[in-house]
């Protein structure tokens, strides 16, 4: 069995005090955390940023009829809250009931927090957002949402990467039954969730088709994409003109769209899309309102789906791709949690391909 190494009464920890700017994010020593029955407590090695964060702190996501109104991706959110659901780390304390030998092993956490047990469960939760996350020295996670990653290629920091921008493309992959061979189009392509799809679509076979704006197309190209269509930053740019030229670098086609834009984009590309084929959609930064015809959708029998996160099974198969190292997630950028305020600050100017990382130094006592 493992030597169970000491642990300090209090941490550092980026605590959110409430909605707000920046100011709102405060480092604190706060206490560590202690296990329950069926938990861990993790030693974090590495947390990535996410839009979550920011929008969560922002309380960006508004309330069913109140669009405008401060609140988390679920709705209210308890303060104090401890941010980040991207966590890599080792474990060094079990609670009771925990079963196996889980001490000094290096772990990827699922950061979801279900609504059942079994392997049909949807997320309901984050952690980082309906319960504390990652942006600390310590964080207690279920035993049964630890992965063993002891035997994986990738560094700390690029595991940190993967949970929720490489799962939440996993479940859209998985959710728009992408195959081998199939021709794709990824939107949003530089971002966490975009980039994490263009990866995991080329490393299944598929033909991967990637907008994206011109300074990054050779890192895109890099991830896997076969062919990037160019989105002009300049913002009269039409998306008629980006459909057009979707048409032309797949001339005969889509299979699917993986989807983290959205607006006009999606009825101005529908057209190209062939019949059975699957439109995936996650997220909605070019505009959350559209004009759709639906005889596009059901006179070619195309699937509209959502997808929001991960299930069980498409994390497990995102900690398979991760052991055997197929992928290798891009970091961008490395920070220390003590300069939290200045990674999100980066983070927000989107001038870079990859992640964002906290990296946490911490060695045991």
């Amino acid at each position: 069995m493992a030597h169970t190494e000491t642990v300090p009464a209090d941490m550092q920890a980026a605590v959110l005090t409430g909605f707000g700017g920046p100011e709102a994010l405060e480092l604190q020593r706060v206490p560590v955390p202690v296990p329950g029955p069926g938990e861990v407590l993790v030693r974090v090695a590495a947390a990535a940023m996410n839009n979550t964060d920011i929008w969560t702190r922002q309380g960006a996501y508004g309330l069913p009829g109140r669009p405008d109104a401060l609140a988390g991706w679920r709705g209210p959110i308890e303060f104090p809250r401890i941010q980040g659901g991207d966590i890599s780390g080792t474990v060094v304390r079990p609670g009771d009931d925990v079963v196996g030998d889980w001490v000094g092993r290096r772990v990827l956490v699922d950061p979801a927090i279900y609504d059942g047990l079994g392997d049909d469960a949807n997320p309901i939760g984050l952690l980082g957002s309906e319960a504390d996350g990652g942006f600390a020295e310590y964080v207690v996670a279920r035993a049964d949402q630890i992965h063993d990653v002891s035997s994986s290629p990738l560094t700390d920091e690029q595991l940190a990467c993967l949970p929720i921008a490489y799962g939440t493309a996993m479940g859209m992959l998985e959710r728009g039954r992408l195959r081998d061979r199939e021709t794709t189009l990824v939107t949003g392509a530089s971002g966490g969730v975009g980039l994490a799809a263009v990866q995991l679509a080329a490393a299944r076979g598929a033909h991967v088709v990637a907008l994206t704006t011109p300074d990054k197309t050779a890192a895109i190209l890099d991830a896997g994409a076969a062919v990037v269509v160019h989105r002009d930053p300049d913002p009269t740019t039409t998306a008629a003109a980006i459909a057009a030229a979707v048409a032309r670098a797949a001339p005969d086609g889509l299979d699917a769209v993986i989807d983290v834009v959205g607006g006009p984009l999606l009825p101005a590309v529908l057209d190209q899309v062939r019949d059975g084929g699957r439109w995936v959609i996650a997220g909605a930064v070019g505009g959350a309102g559209i004009e759709l015809d639906l005889r596009r959708l059901y006179l070619h029998t195309i699937s509209l789906v959502g997808s929001s996160m991960h299930t069980r099974p498409h994390f497990r198969r995102l900690v398979d791709d991760a052991v055997t190292g197929v992928i290798q997630p891009h970091v961008a950028h490395r920070f220390s949690l003590e300069a939290i305020h200045a990674a999100q600050e980066a983070f927000a100017r989107s001038d870079y391909v990859g992640k964002i990382v906290l990296t946490l130094h911490r060695q045991p006592d």
